[in-house]
């Protein structure tokens, strides 16, 4: 592949953002006691909230790519530290969700906010027809690393 090629350059650009942004992950795991591990799962957690997911633990291991004992025992710590709830599903009783609670969100927010403040901002220098293919650039790329770790590919 040649390495100076627009694709190539885009895929070089979009793995350093994803460093970067794992850098600062990490920053916020450590500065709160968490495994980057820890902060994923609230990150899924928030995620399956806003798509209207019903997440409970046979639904976040797999997110993680943990096993079921993994997964209960990250539930159990982050249940310890007051940012999850298990709460049983009004439908079907003998099934648990998992919610995040106002803790970790206003934790979250307050290391999180100022940068995602900047990005927002950041955003608002292009038009919708820029954003619309920003998005769908996104989504693509998402979605093929969405694929290639499921299927076990090492593409990066």
């Amino acid at each position: 592949m040649d390495d100076q090629s627009a694709e190539l350059q885009l895929v070089h650009l979009l793995r350093a953002i994803t460093v970067e942004l794992d850098l600062f992950a990490a920053e916020f795991a450590s500065r709160n006691g968490l495994h980057p591990t820890d902060v994923r799962a609230l990150i899924n957690l928030l995620d399956a909230d806003r798509a209207d997911i019903a997440a409970t633990p046979g639904w976040l291991g797999p997110q993680l790519g943990l096993n079921s004992a993994s997964t209960t025992a990250l539930i159990d710590r982050l249940e310890r530290l007051g940012l999850v709830r298990r709460e049983r599903d009004t439908r079907d009783r003998r099934r648990v969700l998992l919610a995040v609670e106002d803790k970790a969100v206003a934790l979250g927010w307050s290391f999180f906010g100022p940068l995602i403040n900047e990005m927002v901002t950041a955003t608002r220098s292009f038009d919708e027809a820029e954003l619309a293919t920003v998005r769908r650039f996104l989504t693509r790329m998402r979605d093929v690393t969405a694929t290639s770790r499921r299927e076990g590919v090492r593409t990066l």
